[in-house]
């Protein structure tokens, strides 16, 4: 395949890729040893890099079981030096659902969005992951540049989960941080009860 700009051929080797940046695994965690409250990054403790190190930070939660049932998969952050979780978020939600019988929608969920609000924003639209054990929540979370001190902090999430009338729910949640401060902790928790199982692992991304 050539690639040609004014008359100009660039590549032409049969195939052209583009480098999107090398993904360099920072740390995990993991209930393993028994339920948690919460799972928190905190830059500088225990390995966890949240600074400039890295333009794009990425979470991946991995079959995070509830303890509680019909509870939401949520997150928050912190500025540096903070220490209560309730940094300012403005953001959207959307999702799709599709059942085990056939049907499905795809819609808005204003109830899970924030406008300035300093809550735990939800990571996925639908409040009912169940306990049955084999229900849980997959996804991602992006944030990008959390350390900078000049702009707001963008995100982006997606995760999937059975909801507890038996459906499939994926979820699209994105918004910023309004803060200029960085931002150099993350926690993730249950709305209610505690995290019964699962893994999170994180990822620094450089843009070259």
């Amino acid at each position: 395949m050539a690639i040609i700009s004014n008359a100009v051929t660039i590549a032409d080797a049969g195939s052209f890729s583009v480098g999107l940046g090398a993904m360099t695994f920072i740390k995990e965690l993991n209930t393993s040893g028994g339920a948690a409250a919460n799972m928190t990054f905190h830059h500088g403790a225990s390995s966890v890099v949240l600074d400039s190190t890295y333009p794009i930070y990425k979470f991946v939660f991995i079959n995070m079981h509830p303890a509680t049932n019909a509870t939401f998969w949520t997150f928050q952050a912190n500025s540096a030096g903070g220490a209560d979780f309730n940094e300012q978020i403005t953001s959207t939600t959307f999702r799709a659902v599709h059942t085990e019988a056939g049907s499905g929608q795809m819609d808005y969920i204003a109830s899970t969005d924030q406008a300035n609000g300093t809550a735990f924003q939800y990571i996925q639209s639908d409040g009912d992951i169940k306990t049955d054990n084999d229900s849980c929540i997959s996804g991602e979370l992006l944030i990008f540049n959390p350390s900078s001190t000049t702009f707001v902090k963008h995100f982006i999430a997606h995760s999937n989960h059975m909801v507890n009338n038996s459906q499939s729910s994926d979820n699209y949640i994105s918004g910023y941080f309004n803060t200029t401060a960085a931002l150099d902790e993350f926690q993730f928790k249950f709305a209610s009860g505690n995290i019964e199982s699962g893994t999170i692992k994180l990822y620094g991304i450089k843009d070259s």
